[in-house]
């Protein structure tokens, strides 16, 4: 594991935390290994505070989990992927077939125009491939939900995603994969705005549904390396 550079307060603690995502998510740690902090700190050349603050934020992220005696790496549960991909687009498309049900509801046009900027912009100068971009992706889908009107619905799909959280950080590692994103999330909302409700349910289905596939690949992936790695 290579040390972490010098830099800023800040700097560092970023850098640790994102050293340590890094590790874990390529297999390179092996998943029933605890995460020893003072050997940690010395692979790393850095004091504990932004070792443990990389750790707490690791968990929120479903990364690490958190034991009796210490930190432990998390990998893909293969077996429930799928139901929780089952539910995530059950509850993404409810949000607009209830509106192509009864036609005296509103979506908030307001935030819709404000998240067709955000992503017209990304899609003149789109990211670059990063575990980070599935926060930008669940940001889309919420704002979404939360245009479409039923807080429920919002609150329910916001709980799904930080339990897919982990796995849908594979998604996003090729810049074609990015682009796509982004262009079919911007084609979503310029159908809902412009009252094409039929097509953006279509669009909005065929979206998340490829997204399962790309991630269900990707865990596969992530826990065979996992498994070889923790043969080793």
């Amino acid at each position: 594991m290579a040390t972490v550079g010098g830099g800023s307060g800040t700097g560092l603690r970023e850098q640790v935390y994102l050293q340590l995502r890094e590790q874990i998510m390529s297999g390179a740690v092996a998943p029933h290994d605890r995460l020893v902090e003072g050997r940690l700190c010395e692979a790393l050349g850095v004091s504990r505070t932004p070792l443990r603050e990389a750790l707490v934020r690791l968990h929120a992220d479903g990364i690490v989990t958190r034991r009796d005696d210490g930190y432990y790496p998390m990998f893909p549960d293969l077996d429930s992927i799928r139901d929780l991909y089952e539910l995530r687009i059950t509850l993404e498309l409810r949000g607009i077939a209830r509106h192509v049900e009864n036609t005296d509801l509103r979506f908030d046009r307001a935030l819709l125009e404000a998240v067709r900027g955000r992503w017209r912009a990304l899609e003149a100068d789109p990211p670059a491939p990063s575990p980070d971009i599935v926060q930008l992706d669940q940001q889309f889908h919420l704002e979404l939900s939360t245009a479409a009107g039923n807080p429920a619905l919002t609150r329910a799909l916001a709980t799904v995603n930080s339990q897919i959280r982990l796995v849908r950080m594979y998604d996003y590692q090729s810049p074609e994969r990015v682009r796509a994103t982004v262009t079919e999330h911007v084609a979503i909302v310029e159908q809902i705005l412009d009252g094409d409700l039929t097509g953006a349910l279509e669009s909005l289905h065929g979206h998340v549904g490829e997204s399962l596939d790309v991630v269900e690949q990707r865990a596969v992936q992530a826990v065979t390396a996992h498994a070889l790695r923790g043969r080793r």
